[in-house]
Order: C-alpha cells, then sequence, then structure tokens
C-alpha cells in the first residue's frame, strides 16, 4: 500500500547519509515523514507534533559520527517515543469517559483545491485511523511501518529491536485482528463528488428523519461511534445493529442539538467530511466512513470532544 509521502521520502532500502548533522535542514525534509508516523500511531494531532518536536530538539545532543542514516534514526526515535506514551497512556485509555475515537485532521489552508489538499503528506484517513484503534501499540507499530510506509522487516526489527521473525508474526496477529477488506488509506480524486452526493443525502436523512433515505445509504452492518470524552453529553456506546444505528440517525429524540446546528463541508483526513457549526463555532464532526464501492456508509464517528476538533477547519466552497 502506497504511502501519501514524496517519492524522494518513501524508499524500501535508505541511502547512507554520512554528512555533516544538520539538524534544520533534517527538519524540513523529515518532518512530514516524522508527523506521518506518529499520527498513525497516535490517532491525535497535538501529541503526534509533540513527538516530532521533541524527537528534532533531541537531535542537537546526539553525537554525529553515530548517526550514519538520518530518516532511519528519526524512524527509529518516533516510533519508540510513540510506543511509551501509547504504554503509558493506556490506563488513561482505559478511563476514558465513553467511547474513544482519534482526532480528525482538517486543512490548514482550505483555498486549495480538493487535488492539492489529497496531496497532503499528512493525510490517511480518518476510517483507517478508527481501524488502528483495534491494535496493540506494538502491533499498530509494526503494521504502521509494514503497510502504510512499507518498510523491511529488517529494518522494522532494527528499530523495534526485535527479530525479523517475531515482527513477521507480530504483524500478522496484527493483520487478524482487522477486517479482511481494509478502509481505503486515502481519497483518489475521482471519488471526491461522489462522497459530496453522499454526504448532502445523509444531511437531508438525517435533518428530516427520514428513514427511508437513511436505509438507502446504510450498508448491511453499519456502525456509529460517538466522542464527548465525558466534556459533552452524547451517546456513551458503539452502536453496531442496523436497527440501533438506523433509530440513533433517524430517531426525533435521539442527537436533538445536531439538527440546529449549521451543516458545511470540511476536508478531514484528505476527505469531505462534516462540520457542524453553532453559533459560527465549530461544535462537532460527523466523518463517514464508506463502503468500498463508495455508495453505502460502513460507520458514522460522531467527534463532540471540544479538545479533540481544534485541528478542524471548516470552510465554504471545498469543491
Amino acid at each position: 500500500m502506497q504511502s501519501n509521502l514524496d517519492p524522494g521520502l518513501n524508499q524500501h532500502k535508505y541511502t547512507p547519509e554520512t554528512s555533516s548533522l544538520d539538524v534544520g535542514a533534517l527538519y524540513n525534509r523529515y518532518k512530514n515523514y516524522a508527523f506521518s508516523i506518529a499520527y498513525r500511531m497516535l490517532g491525535t494531532v497535538t501529541e503526534a507534533e509533540d513527538i516530532v518536536q521533541d524527537c528534532f530538539t533531541g537531535l542537537h545532543s546526539m553525537p554525529k559520527p553515530d548517526i550514519h542514516n538520518p530518516k532511519s534514526y528519526i524512524a527509529k526515535l518516533i516510533v519508540n517515543r510513540c510506543l511509551n506514551l501509547l504504554n503509558s497512556a493506556r490506563n488513561q485509555r482505559e478511563h476514558y469517559v465513553g467511547e474513544w475515537l482519534p482526532e480528525p485532521l482538517g486543512m490548514h489552508d482550505m483555498t486549495n483545491t480538493p487535488e492539492e489538499m489529497m496531496q497532503q503528506k499528512e493525510m490517511i484517513s480518518y476510517a483507517y485511523l478508527v481501524m488502528l484503534e483495534r491494535l496493540s501499540p506494538m502491533e499498530r507499530a509494526v503494521f504502521v511501518l509494514r503497510e502504510a510506509f512499507e518498510h523491511d522487516y529488517s529494518e522494522i526489527a532494527g528499530w523495534l529491536g526485535k527479530t525479523e521473525s517475531n515482527c513477521r508474526q507480530i504483524y500478522s496477529r496484527a493483520r487478524r485482528n482487522l477486517p479482511e477488506v481494509l478502509p481505503v488509506i486515502e481519497q483518489v480524486y475521482a471519488d471526491w463528488k461522489a462522497k459530496e452526493e453522499v454526504l448532502s443525502r445523509f444531511t437531508m436523512a438525517f435533518l428530516q428523519h427520514d428513514v427511508a433515505a437513511m436505509l438507502e445509504l446504510l450498508a448491511d452492518t453499519p456502525v456509529f461511534t460517538a466522542d464527548g470524552g465525558g466534556v459533552v453529553q452524547t451517546i456513551m456506546r458503539t452502536m453496531r445493529v442496523h436497527r440501533g444505528v438506523l433509530a440513533i440517525l433517524t430517531s426525533p429524540r435521539v442527537l436533538v442539538s445536531l439538527r440546529e446546528r449549521e451543516w458545511k463541508p470540511v476536508c478531514v483526513n484528505g476527505e469531505l467530511q462534516l462540520a457542524l457549526m453553532n453559533e459560527g463555532q465549530l461544535s462537532e464532526v460527523i466523518c463517514l466512513e464508506m463502503d468500498a464501492a463508495g455508495e453505502r456508509i460502513n460507520g458514522v464517528y460522531l467527534v463532540v470532544n471540544p479538545q479533540k476538533l481544534v485541528s478542524v477547519y471548516p470552510a465554504d466552497g471545498v469543491t
């Protein structure tokens, strides 16, 4: 599976770099690569940015002769710092109020065209991030490095302090814990208009409590998850029963406040999604996971926790 990095950064084999260690130059060259790994590992924007900053700050104190391959060394630093953070945050995640969803990543410059927005190096579909939450920290590390960045098992083993055989076993275990058909990792421009139409139909069906229209949109086994983080009241548990998801999305007694919002398109993780505005302020984001054909909805993810909305930038006229 191809990563979203530029060709110069997406190589299976590395050419040793033994020139003087200019941390500023390395930061400019590898910051997107480093953030891409950290964001996929953590599912949070702020923590990923902190990990990247900490990594490059630490490089100032590294003995230059010991770093023969800066890109490989940066990947090792990022992955292991993310593993440490995930392991230390496990107790916090277990005590999180309600369901935990990844933090959506919006576009800072919404004047770009759809093609330009989807070429951003940080992009990974929201549905893919949600899927990664099923994995343990080590499974996630191996799977991300292998599947999203196509690194060799020998490289991954060296970074994680494991054998190649062990990394292959971890990858196999991770793959068994995931759906047979993985979500699309990144959207292509051909899907943009189709997704726009689905969002429009979903919005109308939701606002009008239209059961028939929502039935046409939902896949056979849809999922609904909301994340309020205990900060904002919302539905506390994931719904995986078709009848229950349909009821949540069409009942006049559930999610009432959402129907009072202004619904706007927004580019989240390289895809068109929905931003809900309350008196000009972003209050919720709805991310839809589409099936392989891009026609029916497999997942509805409602992010209400305001702490997870700071990286989303709603805009007019993104199409």
